[in-house]
C-alpha cells in the first residue's frame, strides 16, 4: 500500500470538509466574538474525552493571547469544579454530538450560576444547542476515519473554529508581540522577545555607495546574507536596497550593466536603537511589512551600527 498517497487523500478529505464548514460561518460567529469581548469574567471551556482535549488546548491558547480562560473537565464540574465558574464568566460547552451526558448535566447548574453559555457543537439541532445562548456549528459530513467513528475531521474542525475565535479576539484586543513575550517568558520565543536588539543584531552591515554597480551591490547582498544593503554617499547613509528592489530593477531595466545603486535604492529606511526591545523591532516590521531594520546607537547618534532582521528574532539556535 502506498501510505503517502493515502495520507494525501486523508488531507484532501479533511480540507474539503473544512472548506465547506468555512462557507457556512455566519453572523453567529460575530455574536460569539462580541460576547467574549464584553465578558467581564473569564472564558471557561468545558468538554470531555477527545473534544475535551481540544477544549483544553483552546483554553490554553485563549489564555496566552489575552483572553483569560480556563478548562474544566465536564465530568469533574458536577463534583465541585463548578466552583471555578462565576456569574460574570462565559462558558463554552464543547461537544460534537451535543448529546454527551456529562455536558448536558452541567447546563442546569450553570443556568443557576447565571453565566452565559455557548455551544461549540457538530450538531446544531441537538439538545445542547437548544439550551444555550449561542451556538457555533462545527458540523462535518464525514470523518476521515474509514469507519466514520473515530473523531478526526470533527476534532480538526473544532480546533480550527476555536483558533479563528482566538485570532479575532487577539486582533480586537490589539494583542502584540510584547504581550506575547510577557505571557510566554518560559518559552523560546518569549525569552527571545524579551531581549534587546543589540543582543541579536548583526554588526556586519552590508554597504555600497550610490555609484556601486548592480553586479557589485548584488554580490554585497549575497555575501552578507541579509537580503539588503545600506547605500552611502560619503559617510552619510542615504538609502536602502532590498531583495524586492532587485526584483523590481530586473523588471524595470533592460540593461543592468548600466544600473547603479542610486537607480534602485529606496531613499528612506526604518531604524531602531540598539537598546530597544526585540518586541519593538518586531512591531515595526509588522507595521511596515518589512523584514529588516537599521540599528543606531541611540536617538541622538543616527550612525548605523548594525542590522536586525526577522530571522535574528525567530532563530533560536
Amino acid at each position: 500500500m502506498n501510505y503517502s498517497n493515502r495520507a494525501k487523500q486523508i488531507f484532501a478529505e479533511e480540507i474539503t470538509e473544512l472548506q465547506r464548514l468555512s462557507s457556512s460561518i455566519d453572523s453567529s460567529f460575530d455574536q460569539v466574538v462580541e460576547v467574549l469581548l464584553s465578558c467581564r469574567g473569564k472564558l471557561v471551556l468545558m468538554g470531555i474525552g477527545k473534544t475535551g482535549i481540544i477544549a483544553h488546548k483552546l483554553a490554553s491558547s485563549f489564555a496566552s493571547t489575552g483572553t483569560p480562560s480556563i478548562f474544566v473537565n465536564a465530568a469533574e464540574a458536577v463534583h465541585g469544579d463548578l466552583g471555578m465558574v462565576s456569574h460574570d464568566d462565559v462558558v463554552m460547552l464543547v461537544s460534537n454530538s451535543g448529546a454527551t451526558s456529562e455536558i448536558l448535566n452541567v447546563i442546569a447548574p450553570l443556568r443557576n450560576i447565571g453565566c452565559r453559555m455557548i455551544a461549540l457543537t457538530g450538531n446544531p439541532q441537538s439538545v445542547l444547542a437548544t439550551e444555550v445562548d449561542l451556538v457555533l456549528s462545527v458540523h462535518v459530513e464525514h470523518e476521515a476515519c474509514p469507519l466514520g467513528l473515530a473523531p478526526t475531521t470533527s476534532t480538526t474542525a473544532t480546533l480550527l473554529m476555536g483558533d479563528a475565535l482566538m485570532v479575532c479576539l487577539m486582533e480586537q484586543r490589539h494583542f502584540k508581540a510584547d504581550n506575547f513575550a510577557t505571557y510566554h517568558p518560559g518559552g523560546a520565543l518569549g525569552r527571545q522577545l524579551l531581549r534587546k536588539v543589540r543582543n541579536r543584531m548583526s554588526t556586519d552591515v552590508p554597504k555600497v555607495t550610490t555609484a556601486t554597480s548592480f553586479r557589485e551591490l548584488t554580490k554585497e547582498m549575497s555575501d552578507k546574507h541579509l537580503g539588503m544593503t545600506m547605500v552611502y554617499e560619503g559617510s552619510c547613509c542615504v538609502g536602502i536596497i532590498t531583495d524586492g528592489d532587485l526584483r523590481r530593477a530586473i523588471q524595470r531595466f533592460d540593461d543592468l550593466s548600466r544600473v547603479c545603486a542610486s537607480d534602485v535604492m529606496t531613499p528612506s529606511y526604518k531604524h531602531i536603537t540598539q537598546d530597544s526591545m526585540l518586541t519593538e523591532a518586531l512591531a515595526i516590521m509588522d507595521k511596515y511589512n518589512i523584514t529588516t531594520l537599521a540599528v543606531t546607537e541611540n536617538e541622538q547618534n543616527k550612525d548605523i551600527i548594525g542590522i536586525i532582521s526577522i530571522h535574528h528574532i525567530i532563530d533560536f539556535n
